[in-house]
């Protein structure tokens, strides 16, 4: 999402005679797009800060900017506590940059502008496609979020949701496929909540999901991510009536226990997800399934990492985020919970779930040995220039030699082998 936003701003700010630069030696202002989930994503933008201190000293004139949710959590704080920080822009205010960074530039003062909004969608801004590959783009099609997750920071620095009409989501799409992208992803805190409603008209998600379906047939469409507690049987219906929608559901379980779930807000408890999981296997026998999942969230008992890896043993998930649970400031968790687990208990379990997300993933792969998969190439594989990578319709990277063909390319590929991250196999001799 941070990647999609990054896009807009280069739009923004390229109407207005900016111009995206690859050496960063030329540069007049950089903008760091910051994440505020964790801490560690915190401290790494510190990190680098502090690494373009001799940077800024070979360029006095260049400008540093910090945007997206760190901006938004520390706002002018940030600015004290990193003094080559210029100016810090909010989620909800890219608009503001071109003449923040005409102020920057001519005043020579330092600038913030943090005011969430309730309607902002950016609905009207085409992105820059950065770094594209030309065949994958993001489109976002709502912003913030208010399920107050205990542990999330997410609703303090996006604010509340609200929906992109659904006439400019699916122009953006068809513009996509007409200018050669064979894929987009859309893009939501969770998807499962997008609305639009005007007059009579009332769009939900998964007519959303068949209108952009309905493009064109070589165009895939994904989406991230799914909150269990609104996973509709109907937006698994249109999954499954079209062959363009990729078969890859992401839904983050957090924990496996109802004690730890009730805690952290989720809405759910274990039997409603294992429901969810039991309907999506209905529908889409063929499906993958990936998960979040925290470990040492406050309180968190021995029985209750168990839970977590029964859970992991009873879905079979394809992959996974695993992270140690880390307090952010402001949410609920830090006004009324302790961080009791202590550092080594919290590693600890991270470690035994990364060992068991392991062996499934493994085992998983290796039951995809011998069938053939439609696979979208991507581009050359980071091994050999001999070979090429794409995705299948499962989001897993299948790897193969690359004969004739070319990125962008639609080819079948049966599967020879594999490893718990990638399937190996060999191109399928069209009849």
């Amino acid at each position: 999402m941070n990647f999609a936003d990054s896009e807009i701003v280069a739009s923004l700010l390229k109407k207005e005679g900016h111009e995206v630069v690859a050496d960063i030696e030329v540069a007049d202002f950089i903008l760091i797009n910051t994440c505020a989930i964790r801490d560690n994503a915190e401290q790494r933008i510190r990190k680098r800060l502090r690494e373009l201190r001799a940077l800024q000293q070979r360029h006095p004139q260049l400008r540093i900017g910090i945007l997206g949710c760190m901006a938004e959590r520390l706002q002018n704080q940030l600015m004290v506590e990193e003094e080559n920080v210029s100016f810090v822009v909010g989620p909800d205010a890219y608009r503001r940059l071109p003449q923040m960074l005409e102020q920057v530039r001519q005043a020579g003062v330092k600038a913030a502008e943090t005011e969430l909004s309730t309607t902002e969608t950016y609905a009207d801004i085409e992105p820059v496609r950065l770094g594209s590959n030309g065949i994958s783009a993001y489109i976002s099609i709502m912003r913030g979020c208010q399920n107050y997750c205990a542990y999330c920071v997410v609703p303090y620095t996006r604010g509340r949701e609200r929906s992109r009409d659904p006439e400019t989501i699916v122009a953006e799409a068809k513009g996509l496929f007409e200018q050669g992208y064979k894929e987009v992803t859309l893009l939501g805190q969770n998807v499962n909540s997008y609305r639009w409603q005007a007059g009579e008209e009332r769009v939900n998600f998964p007519e959303l999901m068949r209108r952009v379906a309905q493009i064109s047939p070589l165009l895939r469409v994904r989406f991230a991510t799914s909150h269990p507690k609104d996973l509709s049987d109907e937006l698994l219906e249109v999954m499954a009536s079209y062959d363009n929608i990729c078969k890859c559901i992401h839904l983050p379980v957090q924990s496996g226990s109802d004690r730890m779930l009730k805690l952290m807000n989720r809405h759910y408890d274990s039997a409603w997800y294992l429901d969810r999981i039991a309907a999506i296997r209905r529908y889409m026998p063929e499906c993958s399934i990936t998960t979040d999942v925290i470990a040492g969230f406050c309180t968190e008992t021995e029985d209750d990492h168990q839970m977590t890896l029964d859970m992991f043993r009873k879905v079979r998930y394809d992959y996974a985020y695993m992270f140690k649970f880390s307090m952010r400031p402001n949410t609920y968790a830090e006004k009324h919970l302790q961080d009791d687990v202590p550092e080594a208990e919290k590693t600890r379990r991270l470690e035994e779930i990364i060992a068991l997300q392991g062996q499934i993933a493994l085992e998983n792969n290796r039951r995809e040995v011998g069938r053939v998969y439609e696979v979208l190439v991507e581009g050359e594989s980071h091994r050999s220039k001999m070979q090429l990578f794409g995705r299948n319709s499962q989001n897993k990277v299948l790897v193969f030699d690359r004969h004739e063909v070319q990125p962008g390319q639609y080819v079948r590929v049966r599967v020879t082998d594999c490893t718990a991250a990638t399937l190996i196999g060999e191109l399928v001799e069209e009849n």
